[in-house]
């Protein structure tokens, strides 16, 4: 299998909405409503946007981080021809879709490369196109589409997560490290051989499920 993933400058709400701006809106189309994931300062008027468009059914916020539910699907309110040109040229687009710097970026996967290069060709026609990456795909766990990262990570206990962030935060994987496991130990309240314990078991736990997806 081959993958490019390229920018599209395709006229819509969404890309619109991100142009000149530092967000990234990512989409998960439902047909009958979108799944939206806006990041990044500007947020706000991105948001503004997608309202005005479709509307905004539901919505979590937390800092520059916000996901959204449509009213509806974006794909109701305005045409788009790129689809066509995918199944035209026996493409697949992987979700989600991402929007920013004004433009749609899209993931787009094909059996044989002469089908990239036709679809390119297409979209090319009639829009600026940027090419972010190619690659050929020969890894099945590095290349899961619907890999998450909470997928990904392993299952700590309380005491290993709460000692792996503590370490994190106060600056011991910084160059120099910035405290000792004794001081660790004093500020979580536990002696520093059981700290090294615990920390030594989250980061076996983190390399042993994260060295499958290097």
């Amino acid at each position: 299998m081959h993958e490019a993933v390229l920018g599209i400058e395709q006229p819509g709400a969404y890309a619109d909405a991100t142009a000149g701006t530092d967000t990234t809106v990512e989409l998960w189309c439902n047909d009958h409503c979108d799944l939206l994931h806006v990041g990044g300062a500007g947020g706000t008027a991105v948001v503004e946007h997608v309202e005005e468009a479709v509307g905004v059914r539901e919505r979590l916020v937390e800092g520059d981080e916000r996901l959204l539910i449509t009213d509806a699907c974006l794909k109701e309110r305005a045409d788009d021809n790129i689809e066509p040109m995918l199944a035209a040229h026996d493409c697949l687009l992987v979700p989600p879709l991402r929007y920013s710097r004004g433009a749609k970026w899209c993931r787009v996967l094909a059996l044989d490369p002469a089908s990239l290069t036709g679809f390119y060709r297409d979209v090319a026609a009639e829009y600026s196109v940027t090419v972010e990456s190619k690659r050929e795909v020969e890894s099945v766990a590095a290349d899961r589409p619907l890999l998450t990262l909470d997928s990904a990570l392993p299952d700590l206990s309380a005491r290993q997560r709460e000692v792996l962030l503590a370490a994190a935060e106060a600056g011991y994987y910084r160059i120099p490290r910035g405290v000792t496991t004794a001081e660790l130990a004093a500020e979580v309240g536990v002696e520093r051989r059981t700290l090294e314990e615990h920390l030594r078991r989250a980061e076996n736990k983190l390399v042993a499920s994260l060295a499958e997806y290097l």
